[in-house]
């Protein structure tokens, strides 16, 4: 069984199961479903905890010989894995599977995992945990849903903020959950119960967004231009090579006006997507955009690119900066 981070408070209320699996790449998020399910165990009567390490030299029989060594004074344990790399290897995967298939009653494994490739969730020992445990998503929160999170986290606290003060909240904190958390303990502890205004938060958050090229080029595509030149700036001001924002922009460029010329040459939207193998979290985002802008604008796009890198190359003068904005600009609807 699989389910998202927000769904496990409701599963462990309705009885612990032998076996789950957190995998993301949200560490609060992996962090917090752990702490849940660690708690939820010891309420339980798990009093014993043994936490093991599979990296490189890991020996896989400690996990069976763990499971089924109790102490004198224990009748249920906690057996904690963590695979730091994500990859048990030939040996791990094995005995990941033998494992899953005889869970001991008496004791609850949890295996925390890093963010899971295709590949990977595809693979047999994945599927074994799947099959026998619950499995949480903890992945990292899109932007669009950052102001509902946030609004969440705040009524944990009893206080609330307006429309406005949400989306300032999910621009400063955008792609870094662990110190938006941070920021939002500390409204908190700075502010009584009740309803936030801007000039507060605006005054006590700091800027802890964790700027991204490949959130820079979701901002493009998706027309955000206020969004796009915030993240720009915060890559200009963290010293981000101008070739590696100017590479992943004219990724999508590219593959935009691949798309538009397979549409225009009768094929389907979807099969042209397949084709290009356009990764499935993004095809909603790239076919829209597809579908929004028109030919002319791409190839004006793909112009625009090829001027910057020649400046970038020092074959054209003008600023690189101002020019990766104008090209983003370009996608506003």
């Amino acid at each position: 069984m699989q389910i998202s981070s927000e769904a496990l408070p409701r599963q462990l209320a309705s009885g612990l199961q032998p076996l789950y699996v957190v995998h993301g790449d949200a560490l609060l998020l992996v962090i917090e479903a752990a702490d849940s399910i660690r708690a939820a165990a010891r309420q339980a009567g798990y009093t014993e905890r043994d936490t093991l390490i599979a990296e490189q030299y890991f020996k896989w029989d400690e996990l069976q010989n763990s499971s089924q060594s109790l102490s004198l004074f224990a009748t249920r344990k906690v057996v904690d894995l963590r695979i730091p790399s994500g990859k048990p290897g030939t040996d791990g995967g094995q005995a990941l599977q033998e494992y899953a298939s005889h869970l001991n009653e008496d004791v609850l494994t949890l295996i925390t995992l890093p963010k899971l490739d295709w590949t990977a969730q595809k693979s047999q020992w994945f599927s074994a945990l799947l099959k026998h445990g619950v499995v949480i998503s903890a992945d990292d929160i899109p932007r669009q849903q950052l102001p509902a999170w946030i609004t969440g986290r705040l009524q944990r606290q009893q206080q609330s903020a307006d429309t406005a003060t949400l989306e300032f909240l999910a621009d400063r904190c955008e792609g870094n959950l662990l110190a938006a958390f941070q920021e939002i303990q500390k409204l908190g502890l700075l502010f009584p119960a009740g309803i936030l205004s801007f000039a507060q938060v605006n005054e006590a958050v700091m800027d802890v967004a964790r700027y991204d090229i490949f959130k820079l080029a979701d901002a493009m595509l998706s027309g955000d231009t206020a969004r796009f030149a915030h993240i720009l700036n915060g890559l200009q001001a963290e010293g981000t090579a101008t070739v590696l924002v100017l590479w992943a922009l004219s990724e999508d460029i590219r593959t935009l006006g691949k798309l538009q010329t397979a549409t225009r040459n009768g094929g389907s939207l979807s099969d042209a997507m397949r084709a290009l193998r356009v990764r499935k979290e993004r095809q909603g985002l790239i076919g829209q955009a597809a579908r929004r802008l028109k030919f002319p604008q791409i190839e004006r796009s793909l112009q625009c690119a090829a001027k910057i890198d020649k400046i970038i190359k020092g074959l054209k003068h003008g600023d690189v900066w101002d020019e990766l904005l104008q090209l983003g600009l370009r996608f506003a609807p």
